[in-house]
């Protein structure tokens, strides 16, 4: 981001004639508040942070209520700057959408839950204030009949599992040509098997714990309401003695038999839970993805290029991936569809949420 700074900030010189110079410039926005969540809450926060500074901007963070030293230790990372330009404030959620809409600030970025999205979006009614909002997510996976195999595995479950699924873009269900499900969720089982669940400090341990018991059991109740409507789940919990059904630490789980009736296959989990069905083709595969009210990143593993940039014009999501999920490229924007909300970050797009244009048409007459 500060390699591309100059470009994406530079003035664009329309016309400088003997008549007219003509520019439009970027400008920074003023006060930008962040509000960083608790999954990943330094770059999470960073990503606006950086650039927002950068484009000349000052900055007020606001972490989330379960990561409150991640914000002391940016305040500690920015305390060389002139007074002012980073403040890391302890605020609750009415005060937060009080001083919202007071106009304290001149942008609201959030990342979080739908709710909360729309909680700021209620706020900032009428203010005139820009957002940007990054909120749920439930990103699809898709194998065709091409794919590599073991690739595909390793890759969506580590998608699926990583940092016990409390990913923004990490994989929430998997769409498997029928040519090749069951040898997936074959090798997708014996992958997640040799997870070790436990104390994160421990080096032994592969999977840690949910951010709280609560998060945890809200995905124990998403699959066991698809136990019951008829999915199979096919992870042995009793590899996993960890999780003693009433705590944060739960046991990773593969769900089979799954349909788009199911929560576990269009609602949010954020856990180490994972569905998958099979596909007939290109079409049921796309249709699926696109049924839910989400659109972040999807994964498509295939050996044509084409047929992904094919395939992936047609999904309703901010970024497609072809063989590999769950990443974060900086020189490419950070967006979504949908309930996933909306605005640009990272890349030079990411420039422009931060910054508003301002016109200069300058006349130039000769003397009287």
């Amino acid at each position: 981001m500060a390699e591309i700074a100059a470009a994406a900030l530079a003035s664009a010189v329309i016309e400088d004639s003997d008549r007219f110079r003509r520019v439009l410039a970027r400008e920074p926005l003023g006060l930008v508040l962040v509000i960083a969540p608790w999954n990943y809450p330094f770059l999470t926060a960073i990503n606006t942070i950086v650039p927002g500074l950068i484009a000349g901007n000052a900055i007020v963070l606001k972490h989330a209520s379960q990561t409150p030293l991640a914000g002391e230790r940016l305040a500690q990372a920015f305390a060389h700057l002139p007074e002012g330009l980073f403040t890391n404030l302890f605020l609750d959620h009415a005060t937060t959408a009080a001083l919202i809409g007071e106009r304290a600030f001149d942008f609201v970025n959030f990342t979080g839950s739908v709710r909360g999205g729309r909680e700021i979006e209620r706020a900032a009614a009428g203010t005139f204030v820009g957002t940007g909002l990054e909120l749920g997510g439930k990103d699809p996976g898709y194998v065709r009949a091409d794919a590599n195999l073991d690739a595909a595995v390793d890759t969506l479950m580590d998608g699926a599992m990583y940092n016990a699924g409390q990913c923004c873009c990490g994989i929430e269900r998997i769409y498997v040509h029928e040519s090749l499900y069951a040898p997936f969720v074959e090798k997708s089982v014996e992958w997640v098997a040799k997870l070790r669940l436990g104390n994160p400090l421990e080096e032994a341990t592969t999977l840690g714990p949910m951010a709280s018991k609560r998060f945890a059991d809200t995905v124990r109740a998403q699959t066991a309401e698809a136990v019951a409507a008829g999915a199979r789940p096919l992870v042995d919990p009793g590899l996993f003695p960890a999780d003693s059904g009433d705590s944060a630490y739960l046991a990773p789980q593969i769900l089979v038999d799954v349909d788009h009736s199911m929560r576990v296959m269009t609602e949010e989990s954020f856990g180490p839970v994972v569905g998958i069905m099979a596909v007939r083709d290109d079409e049921e595969a796309i249709a699926l993805m696109n049924d839910c009210r989400y659109g972040l990143t999807a994964s498509v593993w295939t050996g044509d290029v084409d047929e992904a940039a094919a395939i992936g014009a047609r999904i309703e999501t901010g970024t497609v991936f072809m063989n590999r999920a769950d990443y974060l490229d900086p020189a490419l924007c950070w967006t979504g569809v949908k309930e996933t909300g909306r605005g640009a970050g990272l890349s030079h797009l990411g420039y422009l949420s931060l910054t508003r244009p301002k016109s200069y048409h300058l006349r130039r007459l000769g003397p009287a």
